[in-house]
């Protein structure tokens, strides 16, 4: 699978304005990985208070948007969406690491790869990069769960 735009990502992900943190997909091997971007605005609303004349975008929204990539990869890995009454919970987050500022223009490309699913538990390796710098590393743990 090649590219997917905002109108597709809305059937697989049940976030909306202002949690939603993916506005495109370049690419996705299901099962595999998948690549993703988050394009950085200034009109964000945690950069109201985060920080006022200084904005940078929390290091949570940066993790919440690898574990969204993740959400996508598994829905399609299962041939699914999330209009199935199923949602792709994160469970937890291993060896994260904040390595440089994300700032309002800046665009985030989200990888994220499949390790392994063990008893309804996915692993995924997830790197953000703006340009060619490394901004943020985790190990992702999620779930799908029927709701």
């Amino acid at each position: 699978m090649t590219e997917m735009e905002i109108r597709e990502i809305l059937n697989y992900l049940p976030h909306r304005f202002p949690f939603l943190l993916i506005d495109r997909v370049l690419s996705c091997e299901p099962g595999r990985s998948i690549v993703a971007v988050k394009n950085v605005s200034s009109n964000e609303p945690y950069f109201q208070g985060h920080f006022p004349g200084n904005p940078v975008m929390p290091g949570v929204m940066i993790v919440e948007s690898l574990a969204q990539a993740a959400g996508i990869l598994s829905f399609l890995t299962q041939k699914r969406d999330s209009m199935h009454n199923l949602l792709y919970y994160f469970v937890g987050i291993d060896r994260a690491r904040f390595k440089k500022l994300v700032i309002p223009g800046d665009q985030l490309k989200l990888n994220v790869t499949l390790l392994r699913q063990v008893r309804g538990i996915a692993k995924f390796s997830a790197v953000a990069t703006v340009g060619e710098a490394v901004v943020t590393e985790a190990d992702l743990l999620c779930t799908l769960k029927e709701e």
